[in-house]
């Protein structure tokens, strides 16, 4: 039987005293599509990217999704000279989620958490470890729960 990734996110953000909601919601092509569909802007869907570092160690980084990833920033941060996006495979082994529904909550492995510090104050949706839905929580929760460092790690999109 397949273990239902709901259930690992709620049952991992409860053991951390993180209070979350998640809301199904139709498949969406794309995050602005997905922020329309519930009701939020894009900067309120926060993306979980997971970076391979050079040792074949992993972070998670928490990106507003009006914004990328800044690479100079992050590694300044992470303080290394080389990071990367990981291949689908690769992102799944790490963490046990599969790109678009990754999230640090119940990962697999308990990564590094890297938040931009955009989010800070901020009342979030972010992926919920399966596809069609959302999960909602405090920013700030989600941060001391991972004890995240947060810092400028984005910049706008092109």
């Amino acid at each position: 039987m397949t273990e239902d990734p709901l259930a690992r996110v709620r049952d991992a953000a409860q053991q951390r005293g993180l209070t979350v909601s998640f809301r199904q919601r139709p498949a969406a092509k794309s995050l602005p599509e997905a922020a329309e569909l519930l009701g939020i802007p894009a900067s309120g869907i926060v993306k979980t990217l997971v970076v391979k570092r050079s040792d074949d160690t992993y972070l998670f980084a928490l990106v507003p999704g009006d914004r990328a990833i800044s690479w100079p920033k992050l590694r300044a941060v992470v303080g290394v000279n080389k990071l990367r996006l990981p291949e689908p495979d690769l992102a799944l082994a790490a963490t046990g989620y599969e790109r678009g529904t990754i999230v640090p909550v119940g990962s697999t492995t308990d990564w590094p958490v890297f938040a931009d510090e955009r989010i800070v104050g901020e009342h979030i949706a972010m992926g919920a470890g399966a596809h069609g839905y959302s999960m909602f929580v405090d920013a700030d929760d989600l941060i001391a729960a991972y004890a995240a460092t947060v810092a400028d790690i984005t910049q706008e999109t092109a």
